[in-house]
C-alpha cells in the first residue's frame, strides 16, 4: 500500500512536486484546499505525512505555517528544497500570438512581473492555484488563455510550454518540511528545529545563542512569533545543524536552563539538494 501524503493545492502544484522529490513517485497525494486541512488529515490518521512549505528565498518564512506547527505539534522528519521554475503553458497548437489572457496564483504572477510587463497585450487574471490555472486551461481548452505554472502541471494536464523560465528571479527556492504524527528513528541526524521562549531581560536570547555557538552548533535560521495573548513575549523557532552528536546534546542541556516551553520539533538528516 502506497504512502498517503497530504498537499496544499491540487495535483501538479509545487507541494506535489516536493512530495515526489522527497518520497519518489510511488505515493498517493491527497489534495487539500488549505494547510490547516492537511494538518487535520494527519491528526486523524487519514494520511501518513504532510508536505508543508516553511520558507521561501524571496518571501521569507511562512508565519501561518509556523503557527500550525505550534498548534498541531507534529514531528518534522525531513525537508526538501525545490527550485521554483515557472513556465507559460497553453493548449497544444496554440501560439503565443493567440494568447490574450494569462492566469495564475497571485504570488506566481508577482514572480513573473518582468515578463508580464514586457507583454502588456496579456490581460492578467488571478487564480487560486498555479496548477489549478493549468487544469482550467486544459479542461476548458482555452485557446486564448495561458497559465503560469510548473513543468509537472504541463505534463499532468497535457499542455505545451510556450515560454520557459519566465520568473523574474532565477534563484527562487522554497523549503518544505515533511511532517508525521510520531517521530521516526533515523541514524546520522544532523539538523533539527527547536521552539522555545525566553525571558524579557537583557541578554535573554543572547544567552541561548551563546550556548549553541560554544558547542559548535550552526544556527542556520531563526524565526520569531508573538505568543498568543501575551504582550511583548515571543516564541522562537530555530534551525540547527551539527557535525558531532555529543555537541548537539550538550547544547540542548545548556539551553534548557535558559528557556521556557522548550520543544524539539524534529531531528532529521539535512537535505538541501535542489
Amino acid at each position: 500500500m502506497s504512502i498517503k501524503v497530504a498537499i496544499q493545492g491540487i495535483k501538479g502544484c509545487f507541494h506535489e512536486e516536493a512530495a515526489y522529490k522527497y518520497f519518489g513517485n510511488d505515493i498517493e497525494t491527497v489534495e487539500c484546499e488549505s494547510f490547516k486541512k492537511t494538518c487535520e488529515l494527519l491528526k486523524h490518521g487519514q494520511v501518513d505525512h504532510v508536505v508543508m512549505a516553511i520558507e521561501n528565498s524571496i518571501a521569507g518564512g511562512l508565519l501561518p505555517n509556523h503557527a500550525l506547527l505550534r498548534d498541531y505539534r507534529f514531528t518534522i522528519i525531513g525537508e526538501v528544497y525545490l527550485h521554483i521554475k515557472l513556465h507559460l503553458l497553453a493548449v497544444p497548437g496554440t501560439t503565443i500570438q493567440d494568447i490574450k489572457f494569462v492566469e495564475s496564483h497571485p504570488i506566481a504572477l508577482q514572480q513573473c512581473s518582468d515578463f508580464l510587463e514586457e507583454n502588456p497585450q496579456f490581460k492578467v487574471t488571478e487564480g487560486e492555484d498555479t496548477a489549478g490555472s493549468a487544469k482550467k486551461v486544459s479542461e476548458l481548452q482555452l485557446t486564448d488563455t495561458a497559465a503560469i505554472a510548473n513543468q509537472l502541471s504541463a505534463k499532468l494536464y497535457g499542455l505545451d510550454i510556450l515560454e520557459r523560465r519566465i520568473e523574474t528571479n532565477k534563484k527562487n527556492y522554497t523549503r518544505f518540511l515533511i511532517l508525521a504524527r510520531e517521530a521516526v528513528e533515523k541514524e546520522n541526524t544532523n539538523k533539527a528545529m527547536l521552539s522555545f521562549q525566553t525571558g524579557n531581560g537583557v541578554g535573554s536570547l543572547s544567552n541561548v545563542l551563546k550556548c549553541f555557538a560554544e558547542q559548535n552548533i550552526n544556527l542556520s535560521r531563526i524565526q520569531s512569533m508573538p505568543v498568543l495573548g501575551k504582550r511583548n513575549e515571543y516564541e522562537f523557532y530555530v534551525d540547527l545543524e551539527w557535525q558531532n552528536q555529543a555537541d548537539y546534546e550538550a547544547a540542548i542541556r545548556r539551553v534548557l536552563k535558559h528557556t521556557n516551553n522548550f520543544n524539539i520539533m524534529g531531528e532529521y538528516v539535512k537535505n538541501d539538494k535542489v
